[in-house]
């Protein structure tokens, strides 16, 4: 396969990409990090995937995710499935625009993976989580942010930059999401649409008035506008790692990993008739800049019908 003939995710994920992703247990306790650089690479028409990793931390978590080598695997590009050919992982992954949703098999960290991986409208930041099952209960997570460059290995000003990069997220990534307790303000941003046949549908313009009700509560106006029409309320109760949706028009529950909250929403507003739930991630990039990637996987029953996806920027009231 040719550079050319690369998938268009392929493209999009050109480069190396250097991160720190935290560590939780199943509770959602920071535990440890890793050290990551990686690339997908494409070579004499074949294309494979690296993964340097280095793990810090203590526990079970930590006897069982050491390697103490370079992840290695094979990988059938397409822009509709994305194969994972071992010999270190094995499944597949769907692109829809700039996030893949991928399900895969770790031999080594003998745990079934469900991995998102989001670049944001600036190209050169991705935001990555993989929750660790056995069967269908959580193991444990991997979530950061990771940044890309093209000449690390011979720039010492890259170089520089990375480990800055590295710092910040080590900084960032026990911080649990925690949204503005008294201080009124505005979430808002374009996000694109992707339909479930993975064909994009357009952008919608996504705009969350967040008004604090108490230290533990937030109350949440969502309004949808463009290729999708939504307007919905509910409070946001936080209880520790978790968090509640507790109406009048939203119910369900979230679990917080550090900045990014993994989150179930049942609509049953009067007018909420098209999407009847939310399965998503929210990430917090920065705790002082409070900007969000946002995922939303949409349902209709209990059948996919699209993925939001995109960045949410703070404004203080």
């Amino acid at each position: 396969m040719s550079e050319a003939q690369a998938s268009e995710w392929q493209k999009r994920i050109a480069g190396e990409w250097h991160g720190r992703p935290s560590l939780f247990d199943a509770e959602g306790n920071h535990v440890g990090f890793e050290r990551i650089a990686r690339a997908s690479v494409v070579e004499n028409g074949e294309t494979s995937y690296w993964m340097k990793s280095q793990l810090e931390g203590s526990g079970p978590l930590r006897n069982r995710l050491e390697v103490g080598a370079t992840f290695n695997f094979g990988i059938v590009d397409s822009d509709e499935n994305r194969v994972y050919v071992g010999p270190d992982f094995f499944g597949t992954g769907q692109p829809y625009g700039t996030l893949v949703d991928a399900n895969y098999y770790s031999p080594a960290w003998q745990a079934d993976m469900h991995t998102w991986n989001q670049v944001l409208p600036d190209g050169d930041t991705q935001v990555y989580s993989s929750i660790l099952y056995d069967g269908w209960s959580v193991v444990a997570l991997f979530n950061g942010v990771y940044t890309r460059t093209f000449d690390h290995e011979t720039n010492p000003e890259t170089q520089a930059y990375v480990e800055d990069w590295i710092a910040a997220e080590t900084r960032r990534g026990p911080v649990p999401q925690v949204l503005p307790t008294k201080e009124a303000g505005t979430y808002s941003g374009v996000l694109a649409v992707v339909g479930e046949d993975q064909k994009p549908v357009g952008e919608v313009s996504v705009r969350i008035e967040h008004e604090p009700v108490g230290l533990r509560t937030v109350r949440h106006r969502v309004t949808w506008t463009g290729a999708l029409e939504r307007s919905y309320t509910y409070e946001r109760q936080r209880d520790g790692a978790r968090v509640l949706y507790e109406g009048p028009e939203v119910y369900g529950n979230a679990m917080t990993f550090g900045r990014a909250v993994f989150t179930n929403q049942h609509l049953v507003g009067p007018d909420l008739t098209g999407v009847e739930k939310i399965r998503g991630r929210e990430y917090v990039l920065d705790p002082e800049t409070r900007d969000l990637a946002v995922v939303w996987r949409l349902f209709h029953g209990d059948r996919t019908t699209h993925f939001v996806h995109g960045l949410l920027t703070w404004e203080p009231r």
